[in-house]
């Protein structure tokens, strides 16, 4: 789940809703900035896929006693989440083992300095998994595939921008995610950094656009009311509380 937090309420995102926008995303960059393209239709799958892992977990939205919050994504218990993780890679790689790859790898790049048993374990798990993958898909071309992976995680990124930030918020007062930019750099940009800003309450504009053209997007969210959390749990709240449409226009 992907919160953020206002006065009297959570706004929730489930995580395959925010995939889907990301999906888009992926689905609009302009073909003479994708390397690989031969690839687009697994490119596109993985990003679409990525976080299949949440789908069952988001549907029983977890209360965090401690921070006085739903869990989120960034501090989910890692036991189930790193179990459910696997699964999610496993059910990419069965429907397509690029995607698959892609996916691993993104997921990997979490744990790569994990310090929990768990959490390097799940680490050298997947580096066998890619080792594996690489060599059926006779994959050498490793600065293609470097492309897909920061293709996955900028569109990611561009999706979490619309997640974690209220439409209009000011730069200053954004996510700090994303005050500096986006991390993933692009030939087609001069590897300079792309950045977001909110230019009024339905439109982001980007530094550097790697779309065909305008993209449209829909994001389904929930706003949570903290009164209805405290008088029914969180689980009833967030079921009861009615899907609501953030329409976005990045240029």
């Amino acid at each position: 789940m992907i919160i953020h937090e206002r006065d009297h309420e959570f706004v929730m995102v489930a995580q395959h809703d925010h995939a889907l926008v990301s999906r888009d995303a992926a689905q609009w960059w302009r073909d003479d900035y994708f390397f690989g393209i031969d690839k687009k239709d697994s490119v596109v799958l993985a990003v679409r896929e990525h976080d299949r892992c949440w789908i069952e977990l988001d549907k029983e939205p977890l209360w965090n006693e401690h921070t006085k919050q739903p869990y989120s994504f960034m501090n989910y218990p890692g036991s189930p989440k790193l179990a459910f993780y696997k699964k999610g890679i496993d059910e990419v790689v069965q429907m397509d083992p690029y995607a698959g790859l892609l996916c691993s790898l993104h997921y990997a790049s979490f744990l790569k300095e994990a310090t929990s048993t768990i959490g390097k374990d799940f680490w050298v798990a997947e580096k066998q998994r890619q080792q594996k993958l690489l060599k059926e898909l006779g994959i050498s071309n490793d600065k293609i595939l470097s492309f897909h992976l920061n293709l996955l995680k900028f569109c990611d990124n561009l999706s979490l921008y619309i997640c974690l930030n209220d439409p209009g918020t000011p730069k200053e007062k954004e996510h700090y995610f994303y005050q500096n930019g986006f991390p993933q750099k692009f030939t087609f940009a001069n590897d300079q950094i792309i950045h977001a800003k909110w230019s009024d309450q339905k439109t982001v504009s980007l530094s550097i656009s790697p779309f065909k053209k305008e993209l449209h997007v829909t994001l389904p969210y929930k706003t949570v009311e903290k009164e209805q959390i405290k008088e029914k749990g969180l689980a009833p709240a967030y079921r009861n509380s009615p899907i609501l449409y953030r329409d976005v226009t990045f240029l």
